[in-house]
This record gives structure tokens, C-alpha cells and sequence, in this order.
């Protein structure tokens, strides 16, 4: 291995010396990445942009947003020694360091607490019993005692004060996971199908490459140096989602058959982007087939080229999406190509079978894997765990199971490997620890982010609210199908409100007597996958205390006046939002 040489200190700003070290790294490690199918390998090339004293990215300094001047002042990974500091001292961090804290994994999330929430990043959401008792430990030990499980396959642990980060920081490196880069302007969590390598329906186990595609952006430094936040997901094509269609990129599994176009006939990806439904987009088929191999180099090519170009003076306007606004999606695929050795392989979608439709709740339950074991979905109420349920799971996971584990976007938790004669047992251990298998079509698919009880950013307690409508609903309505409830505490959409059945954004809401008290917009007839759909609003600045009853007539009026058997979603998207108004006799101003 070559020694990494030392850089002069003499006329370089930190910026420079990030930018020389990752350029010489990658000149020392002649990056290559063989392209399965072609001839010969390819290697990217840098063509990153030298920054100055004057510019980021060709961006005058003057002209930056103020979370790229931090950023310019100093990089985030290198405010380590700032955390140290700060915890000897038993303080928070400030103004700066607020932000660069989050390229660590740790969030100061005053003034909803004067504490720090911690991130994973779990590549592809999959992890092992003895890492999930290590983190039941760590949260009862520097932690509020809870595991909250995200809409990205991961894990937060909160409550942790300023002495305690680096021995958060620690103990999560000791056991095999890492909260580097897992906020602010980075990469976040890679997801992946979470029943892949085991789903009879599948096309191809897309966890590898989830996990080489995780371990590459750790180990490259300027892939910490984006605009804004972006995700990646890879879809196996079996029977549960990962929503990868709201992605920057989306890797989604096809077979292709024999055909006239000199394609060997296989499992390929489709690459989809620009998902970001926040701002009401799914992501869209760029006209791309790639085999497994070749995700991971045309992600980093791609990502190097959202970085060099991506918008740095406007918050709002710094996701790859706006790229594309501006660039179109030709420009911007054949500026990847130029950082790519070989040229991308366009290929019609018609050309591609697509998988089958997902099983909309298939991430709960007990269902037959592709070996003739079997997984079960374990529901847990808006994905929060205690100390004392995480270590009974990881337990049953090595009793009954292999001692896998894997985390679903969908806030909840499957345990695979487990055979016939033991689900019996497993299915009693799951109650005796006061949590669900078998899910009612209510529970099953409410999702929500954490509320104002854990983020400035939210106007509602979303996570008790969602607990509260979810028991009130359970006793209210029978349903015969899954409908799925998401609530969101601001415009972030961390709970993607605009893909539920029912959708919740908060806002303040005026009651009758003036006061200001917690509400939300409502939205109606969002879907994924198969069923894709931007949910419409519906109902503006309602008061909690009046949306369960609001929703308990809006779903007796579904199911009194549905087709057959149709979907919530279907019902909802063939109805004007008027005639939606009119079945509950309701005027609420839209």
C-alpha cells in the first residue's frame, strides 16, 4: 500500500488541503471499478474543480449560503477535537459548530431539548442482535432509555448530553456502525429492500452493493462536500418496499430477456432520479441500465458531478432535482459519463420486465422466505423501542432467528431465518414484550417523524398524535384493507406525508377562542411503487382534537361507498377534492 504523503502547510487554506488530500488519495489508489459486461475497466477521473480563496465550486465566497460558509471556515469532519472540547467543558456546541456537529451524526436539538440526538448510518438497514444490544446499552447509558427507528431504515438515540458525545461516537465505531456523515449537506443512509437475500419475489440480493456503496462514500472525503442532503436506494424487486422512487437516485431491479439491442439477457438496474416528494416529485426513469456492478461508480460519478454543480447560494434550491431543472437530464448524465471510462448504456424501459406489485404491508407479519423459513415484521408504535423491548428482540433474534435484524423506511423491524416449528414461540415472545406481529390495517401503517418533542423544525407532537389517532381509529373503524396514515411535523416531509393514503403536515391552528394550538394540513390518495401518487391537499389548518373524527367518517365513507374492493388510494384519486369534502358533508375551506 502506497504511504499517504504529508501535505505542505505554507499557502493552503483547509479547503485546499481536503481537496489535495482526497485528489492524491485517489491518484495513490488509481480508483478502478471493472464494468461487468464491457470490455475492459473503467476508472473515474476527478475533474473536481480546484476551490481558491475566492470561490467554492466556482462559487464566489461572498455569494455562499450561510451553512456553506461554515462549511468553507471549516470542514465538518474535522470538528472532532471541537466535541472533545466541549464535552471536557460540558457545553453545547454554537453557531458553527451546530451544524458541523451533524456531519458526525449528532444533532443539538434545542429548543426542543437541551440535548443531543445521535444518528446511525446502517448500511441497507441491516444489522446483528449483538449490535442492537449495543445500542440498547448505549442509549440506557448516555441516552433517554429509547431507540427511535427512522424513515430511512435507522436508528436514533436521544437525551444525550454534551460529556457524553465522544463516548457515544466510540461505542458506536466499536460496534461496527457509524454516525459519520448521517446529517447536514452528506450522503445519507444507503436503504435496500429489507427482505432482500431472502424474498421469494426478488431479482437479485441488492444488499451488497448497499454495503459497498456505504463503505466507498466513508472512505472518500470530498463525498462529504455536497450542496444538500442526498439519498440512494436500491430495490430488489421483491414483495416490500423501500420507496425508492423517492430518492435522488433510485437503483430498481429488472430483467431483461432475450432482445434485438445486443443487451445480455439478466438482472440489470433501471436508474431513477430526482425523488424528493417534499417538493412533490417521484423519481423518474432516466433511460439508464446498469448491471449491479456498475451502481456504485456511476452514483459516485454522478454525486461528484451534483457536487461541482450543485446550487450553493440557495438552500431551497441545493438538491440534485434543481440540477436537472436547470441542466436537463441528458446534460447531466453526460457529464457523468465524462468522469466515466466507458458511456452509459441507454436502454428503453419497454425492453425491461418490472417487478410485480408490492405487497403494500409486507413488512409486517409472517411470510415464507425464498429458503422455506421465515420472516416475521415486527410493528412497532411509530417506530420508538425501549431499552428493555430492544434487548428481547435481539434475544429472539438469536433464538429463534440467525441473529439478524433488518430496519424497513417504514418505522419498523423484520427478524428473518426463522423456522416453522419455532414461530409458535416467536410470535408469543414478540407479545410478551408488548409488541405486534399481525398489525390491524390502522397501525400498520402509521408512520410519523419526531414531533416538536425532539425537533425545533415541527409544529406538533406528531409521534403522540399519530399514537393517539392511531387507538382511536382501531376502535372506530374495521378495516379490511391497509390504509396508510403519515404525519409530518413541518414542510421537511421527514415522514413523507404527500405518499400516504392520509397525509398530516402540521401547522399552528387559530381555535375559537383565538388561541393558537397544534393542527395540520390534510392530504389524500399519495401511493409509491406501483401505486405512485402525490397526495392532494384536502383540508387546511385543522385543529388535532377535531381530525379523528374527521377520519373515522372519511374512512366509513370509504369503505360505503368504494367499488368493489378498491384501495383507499384508488377511491381517494377518482373523487374530486370537492366530492372528497362532500362525502363527509363537511365545508372546511380548502
Amino acid at each position: 500500500m502506497s504511504t499517504f504523503p504529508s501535505l505542505p502547510n505554507a499557502g493552503f487554506t483547509d479547503e485546499q488541503k481536503a481537496y489535495l488530500s482526497g485528489f492524491i488519495s485517489g491518484i495513490l489508489n488509481n480508483r478502478q471499478f471493472p464494468f461487468v459486461g464491457q470490455t475492459g475497466e473503467g476508472r473515474f477521473t476527478s475533474n473536481v474543480a480546484e476551490s481558491s480563496a475566492e470561490t467554492v465550486y466556482g462559487t464566489p465566497v461572498e455569494d455562499l449560503c450561510r451553512e456553506e460558509l461554515v462549511k468553507h471556515e471549516k470542514h465538518g469532519l474535522d470538528s472532532y477535537d471541537t466535541i472533545l472540547s466541549n464535552a471536557n467543558e460540558k457545553v453545547f456546541p454554537k453557531d458553527g459548530d451546530i451544524f458541523r456537529y451533524k456531519f458526525h451524526g449528532l444533532f443539538y436539538v434545542t429548543p426542543a431539548e437541551e440535548s443531543l440526538m445521535m444518528r446511525c448510518r446502517i448500511a441497507g438497514g441491516a444489522l446483528d442482535s449483538r449490535q442492537l444490544r449495543g445500542l440498547a446499552r448505549l442509549t440506557a447509558d448516555l441516552g433517554n432509555g429509547f431507540l427511535d427507528l427512522t424513515t430511512r431504515a435507522n436508528v436514533q438515540v436521544r437525551g444525550i448530553l454534551p460529556a457524553g458525545a465522544p463516548e457515544v461516537l466510540m461505542r458506536l465505531t466499536e460496534l461496527g456502525l457509524t454516525s459519520q456523515g448521517a446529517g447536514a449537506d452528506n450522503v445519507r443512509n444507503i436503504t435496500a429492500t429489507p427482505t432482500s437475500g431472502f424474498d421469494p419475489d426478488e431479482l437479485i440480493d441488492v444488499l451488497p452493493y448497499a454495503r459497498a456503496l456505504h463503505h466507498y462514500i466513508l472512505r472518500n472525503r470530498d463525498l462529504y462536500g455536497l450542496p444538500r442532503k442526498f439519498n440512494i436506494a436500491y430495490d430488489s424487486g421483491g414483495a416490500v418496499s423501500v420507496c425508492a422512487d423517492t430518492n435522488d437516485i433510485g437503483f430498481q431491479a429488472v430483467r431483461v430477456g432475450t432482445n434485438g439491442q445486443g443487451i445480455e439477457p439478466g438482472v440489470y438496474f433501471r436508474m431513477q432520479l430526482c425523488g424528493i416528494t417534499g417538493h412533490k416529485q417521484f423519481a423518474s426513469d432516466c433511460g439508464v441500465l446498469l448491471t449491479p456492478a456498475e451502481t456504485l461508480p456511476v452514483a459516485a460519478a454522478l454525486m461528484r458531478v451534483f457536487i461541482e454543480n450543485g446550487d450553493r447560494t440557495n438552500r431551497t434550491k441545493a438538491r440534485l432535482k434543481y440540477l436537472v431543472d436547470a441542466w436537463g437530464v441528458e446534460r447531466l448524465l453526460t457529464e457523468t459519463e465524462n468522469k466515466l471510462t466507458v458511456p452509459l448504456r441507454r436502454v428503453p424501459l419497454e425492453l425491461c420486465e418490472v417487478p410485480a406489485p408490492k405487497e403494500k404491508h409486507g413488512h409486517l407479519g409472517i411470510h415464507p422466505q425464498s429458503d422455506g423459513k421465515f420472516y416475521v415484521g415486527v410493528l412497532l408504535p411509530v417506530g420508538r423501542l425501549t431499552v428493555d423491548q430492544t434487548f428481547a428482540l435481539a434475544r429472539l433474534a438469536d433464538c429463534f432467528g440467525s441473529g439478524d435484524i433488518r430496519m424497513t423506511v417504514w418505522q419498523n423491524l423484520i427478524i428473518p431465518n426463522i423456522a416453522a416449528e419455532d414461530l409458535d414461540a416467536a410470535k408469543a415472545a414478540i407479545l410478551e414484550c408488548g409488541l405486534a406481529f399481525s398489525a390491524t390495517s390502522v397501525s400498520g401503517g402509521l408512520v410519523a417523524c419526531t414531533g416538536n418533542r425532539g425537533c425545533k423544525y415541527a409544529s406538533a407532537d406528531t409521534k403522540g398524535h399519530a399514537i393517539e389517532l392511531g387507538r382511536y381509529l382501531e376502535n372506530a373503524v374495521a378495516l379490511d384493507q391497509p390504509v396508510n396514515i403519515h404525519l409530518t411535523g413541518c414542510p421537511h416531509s421527514c415522514a413523507q406525508h404527500y405518499i400516504g393514503d392520509i397525509g398530516m403536515v402540521a401547522v399552528k391552528v387559530k381555535n375559537a377562542d383565538g388561541e393558537s394550538v397544534e393542527g395540520y394540513h390534510i392530504v389524500l390518495g399519495g401511493g409509491t411503487d406501483d401505486t405512485r401518487g402525490i397526495a392532494r391537499e384536502v383540508w387546511k389548518s385543522v385543529a388535532f382534537p377535531e381530525i379523528p373524527s374527521l377520519i373515522e367518517g372519511l374512512l366509513k365513507a370509504y369503505l360505503a361507498t368504494r367499488r368493489d374492493d378498491e384501495s383507499f388510494n384508488v377511491f381517494a384519486n377518482r373523487h374530486s377534492i370537492d366530492e372528497l369534502k362532500g362525502l363527509l358533508g363537511m365545508t372546511l375551506a380548502a
